[in-house]
């Protein structure tokens, strides 16, 4: 297994695990979440990460790349 992407949260990590499932490759998702230290890891290291078999990890950077490149970066409800 590889590590693939850090999402930012466990909304995106779904997400990006069902875009791949739907191609036919297998996710592992490995949040850095521990409720007996209250979310510290994640704080230190982020929420977690995607990993993908070695086989299929070129295959899968590039349905994410794509995916990344669709999505739009604006959303029409956001306000900065």
């Amino acid at each position: 297994m590889k590590n693939l992407i850090a999402p930012k949260d466990e909304a995106e990590a779904n997400i990006i695990q069902l875009i791949l499932k739907e191609h036919g490759i297998f996710v592992e998702i490995k949040s850095f979440h521990d409720t007996a230290y209250d979310g510290l890891f994640q704080a230190q290291y982020g929420w977690g990460f995607i990993r993908v078999p070695e086989a299929d990890f070129q295959k899968a950077k590039k349905i994410i790349e794509e995916w990344k490149r669709a999505s739009p970066e604006d959303l029409p409800w956001e306000t900065s």
